[in-house]
């Protein structure tokens, strides 16, 4: 019996040189979905079902992620904000785009609209990671070598193969409160080195790209756009609860957005009230430059 191939949603498109998967569904103005560390496009689903009557709806992997090619170097925040860009231009969608940006990719969808402000027209930032002071330990090179001799080591001992789906399920059950049927394509990518080690190098490369931002923030403002901020909230009162929810309200503050608190729903938002992120996009109302800042 001849096995059929598993047909793949969206297309290879070459970007920057890397073979990245990209999807994009759906009509009206362009709005891009990132997922989070180590996240891949079909996180986004419900998201991207509800907002497509209504956008453009693109999505695609990070190198080494879902169905993307890995990339040579490791991962770096300006240059995964000129990515978001070049998917856009190799899509032919120059016009302004909504980015809405999941957790590490929040850290991208800001630096998108402080690098290319003409190209955004809005930002929504759901749970997105926050670092107000971040202050690397170690030199760059030496982490990011640290974490490829890991992935190596790791990819040899065939870790990814026996345990590479059930972790991505466990990590999926902790950070959701609902219960969500695995995906049919977690067991296809998780299991490879490939995606093994682009976790891994996102996981080493997350405080150098905090502490990016931070430093990126003052040379380069923010455009006057809308931004929403999309806080997850499981219930729970305990003080590192609460204390999420003032950080996220800080950082609507901070960037002249609004905050909204999804609940319940766990870290991945997404899965959990794909609802309140869809009218988290849908409800962003342009900035009136006269008034803005007031």
């Amino acid at each position: 019996m001849t096995r059929r191939p598993i047909r793949i949603p969206g297309r290879i498109r070459t970007v920057d040189g890397i073979r990245l998967h990209v999807l994009s569904e759906g009509s009206g103005p362009p709005c891009v979905l990132s997922g989070g560390l180590g996240m891949a496009w079909f996180d986004w689903d419900e998201v991207a079902a509800l907002l497509a009557p209504h956008r453009t709806v693109i999505r695609f992997d990070r190198p080494g992620l879902g169905l993307s090619a890995p990339s040579a170097t490791p991962p770096d925040l300006a240059a995964e904000a000129h990515r978001i860009a070049h998917v856009l231009d190799v899509l032919g969608l120059p016009g302004p785009a909504t980015v809405v940006g999941h957790s590490l990719a929040g850290f991208h969808a800001e630096a998108f609209a402080r690098l290319h402000p003409h190209r955004c027209a809005g930002l929504v930032l759901v749970d997105a990671s926050i670092e107000e002071d971040p202050r690397p330990l170690l030199p760059r090179a030496a982490r990011t070598a640290w974490a490829s001799g890991l992935a190596t080591a790791l990819s040899a001992a065939g870790v990814p193969r026996a345990l590479g789906p059930a972790a991505r399920r466990l990590i999926g059950r902790a950070s959701t409160v609902g219960s969500h049927p695995p995906h049919p394509w977690e067991s296809v990518g998780y299991r490879t080195s490939r995606v093994l080690r682009a976790c891994v190098l996102e996981n080493a490369t997350y405080p150098y790209q905090a502490a990016d931002l931070v430093a990126l923030r003052p040379g380069h403002p923010l455009p006057v756009i809308p931004v929403a901020v999309l806080a997850a909230y499981n219930g729970g009162e305990t003080a590192r609860d609460l204390r999420w929810l003032e950080r996220q309200r800080a950082l609507a503050a901070a960037l002249g957005g609004r905050c909204t608190v999804a609940a319940p729903a766990g870290h991945l938002v997404m899965a959990d009230a794909p609802g309140a992120v869809a009218r988290a996009v849908l409800d962003l109302s342009p900035v009136d430059p006269a008034t803005a800042g007031r």
